[in-house]
């Protein structure tokens, strides 16, 4: 049976001038499908089987390619946004006709010229689209452990969670806000530390190194930002974690890490109002 959406193996039943008819060799489909004269390998015979991709023309008809997609229905790919309407967004995906993402199926603001991972499903009109409402495609038995460094896919944005991530575009992962540091928008590729593997198998991460790694650069940040702000600083331990964020793009407990150590070097003291430098 010829399965839309897949590379398969399919037999050529008669040769035309338009091109070769094909079908599945063990299992017929009732209509042949055409794999254009402009893709036919010279010398095919009828009765020769060629690896093919099965998909709709832009009359929505069944068509085979020799050309290899991005995707396959099933699985998951970064794909370019190459224009958008008003009925949704096409992406490149490699075959003469882009490959439709309704409206329905977007998340975030898609704009042309951006990329974003999507999976490849057959719609209510037996039409293959993509969607970007990945969750329950992924899978949550990652080998990764506690401090391992890889990379993902955001592919939505919380307010109240954070950023989901697809790590290596196939486990689910979240960077909860706590651990959301500068701007981060669906499609961005990051590179994560798996803070923690919860029970589930399902991976909190963090933008972040290991705290005691991280003390050097956030020193330095702080130290730069005196550089801007005239040698003071109008933050301090009782600073709420928000004012931190916004003003050094950091937690407050690292924030407070930070101070400790440039306190115990003598680089800076603590006033009424914040921290102020001393050389």
């Amino acid at each position: 049976m010829i399965e839309l959406g897949k590379n398969q193996k399919l037999q050529v039943i008669r040769k035309t001038q338009i091109g070769v008819y094909m079908n599945d060799k063990a299992d017929k489909s009732p209509e042949d499908i055409l794999l254009p004269k402009n893709q036919v390998p010279q010398n095919v015979q009828v009765g020769d089987e060629i690896d093919v991709f099965v998909y709709k023309d832009s009359e929505d008809r069944m068509i085979c390619t020799m050309k290899i997609p991005k995707i396959t229905l099933g699985e998951l790919a970064v794909l370019q946004v190459v224009a958008t309407t008003n009925i949704g967004a096409f992406l490149d995906w490699g075959l003469e006709k882009d490959l439709f993402l309704p409206f329905r199926e977007q998340v975030g603001n898609v704009k042309k010229g951006d990329s974003y991972l999507v999976a490849l499903y057959i719609d209510s009109s037996n039409r293959l689209s993509a969607t970007m409402n990945i969750y329950n495609l992924l899978s949550s038995e990652s080998p990764y452990k506690v401090n391992d460094r890889v990379i993902g896919t955001v592919y939505s944005i919380s307010k109240e969670l954070g950023a989901f991530v697809a790590v290596d575009n196939m486990y689910q992962g979240l960077i909860p806000n706590k651990e959301l540091y500068g701007n981060c928008k669906e499609g961005d590729s990051v590179n994560v530390r798996i803070k923690k593997v919860k029970q589930d198998g399902k991976l909190e991460l963090s933008l972040r190194n290991e705290a005691h790694n991280e003390i050097e650069s956030d020193s330095q940040k702080i130290m730069e930002m005196f550089k801007l702000s005239g040698g003071t600083i109008a933050l301090n331990d009782k600073s709420s974690p928000e004012a931190i964020k916004a003003e050094l793009n950091m937690s407050k407990a690292a924030f407070k890490r930070a101070v400790g150590r440039l306190l115990k070097e003598g680089a800076i003291k603590i006033t009424d109002t914040g921290i102020e430098r001393m050389w």
